[in-house]
């Protein structure tokens, strides 16, 4: 058991350095979720994320008239069943409320996001007593697939002025990802390490998002407060890595691109309901050929658990 424990942390850690995920965070992107709360039957809740980008940069990352600072708020809804010991089923339901501007433009977008749909099954479930602390381990891998509920307007995509299409609500296609989630905990101090691959398909206006993978990991301790309140700081770094789109089965200059960020959060367990705070700063990027820039991160949350 321990030589498998060790083998899956190794593939993730190897795979965390080698691939990569969205480099927006409009109805296209963003999969980080946070420590999951330990949860026995059911759960539900809601997300708010945000986060924004300087695109149609210059060389060196100058500005111009042309340059759009784009924002992205999105609320979500999600949850979680267990339909057995080893089985969950994931769903999200995003709603976006997008901004576009420079300095002669605002143009605001706001609609349904692509929903999307996810299975885990639990490759290992473990509690035990280790050198006279409790040691609990879970490693859950899934597959899932995102649907086109989100709206693709071809007409903000104008390649012949080196703008990213970044700015949709959904990606117009159908995709699928395929996911793993690790979780170690020595009594109260735990790391939880996560990663998303997304293979996405042509669109029915011939565009198609370069695949993508995003990882995870953290390091968090648990402090318990009487017996009804848990809290969690934690801390750690994302890893975010996008291939080139293609537009007709041309490859698009300005698309994909890599992003490490460094992650600084905190979770609460109060009985039931499940309260979570993060926010993400850039430490190294090179998105779209230099023609974005990311700028910082928030995600905040609550969850019910039933």
């Amino acid at each position: 058991m321990k030589k498998i424990t060790l083998s899956c942390l190794l593939m993730i850690l190897s795979f965390s350095f080698s691939y990569g995920c969205d480099i927006c965070g409009c109805g296209l992107g963003n999969n980080y979720l946070g420590i999951l709360p330990e949860f026995q039957k059911h759960i539900i809740g809601f997300r708010f994320r945000y986060n924004s980008l300087r695109t149609h940069l210059g060389v060196g990352g100058t500005t111009s008239y042309l340059t759009n600072t784009e924002s992205y708020a999105t609320g979500e809804l999600w949850g979680g069943w267990n339909l057995h010991q080893n089985l969950r089923l994931m769903f999200n339901l995003p709603y976006s409320f997008n901004t576009r501007e420079n300095t002669t433009t605002h143009i605001q977008k706001n609609g349904l996001g692509d929903m999307s749909v996810q299975l885990y099954y639990a490759l290992i479930q473990q509690r035990k007593t280790l050198h006279h602390h409790l040691f609990v381990q879970s490693l859950w891998v899934g597959t899932g697939i995102k649907l086109p509920t989100g709206q693709y307007n071809p007409a903000d995509k104008n390649s012949s002025t080196q703008s990213t299409n970044l700015f949709q609500l959904g990606t117009g296609s159908t995709d699928f990802t395929m996911n793993i989630m690790y979780d170690a905990r020595l009594q109260d101090a735990g790391i939880n390490i996560s990663a998303t691959y997304k293979i996405n398909t042509t669109n029915t206006y011939g565009y198609r998002y370069g695949n993508k993978f995003s990882t995870t990991a953290q390091l968090y301790y648990k402090f318990r407060i009487a017996n009804s309140l848990t809290l969690a700081p934690n801390t750690g770094i994302q890893y975010e890595n996008s291939s080139l789109d293609t537009d007709q089965n041309f490859s698009v200059d300005v698309s994909g691109g890599k992003l490490l960020l460094g992650t600084v959060g905190a979770e609460a367990n109060i009985k039931k309901i499940a309260l979570g705070a993060n926010w993400q700063t850039p430490l190294t990027q090179n998105l779209a050929n230099g023609f974005v820039k990311a700028n910082n991160r928030i995600m905040v949350h609550v969850a019910f658990m039933f």
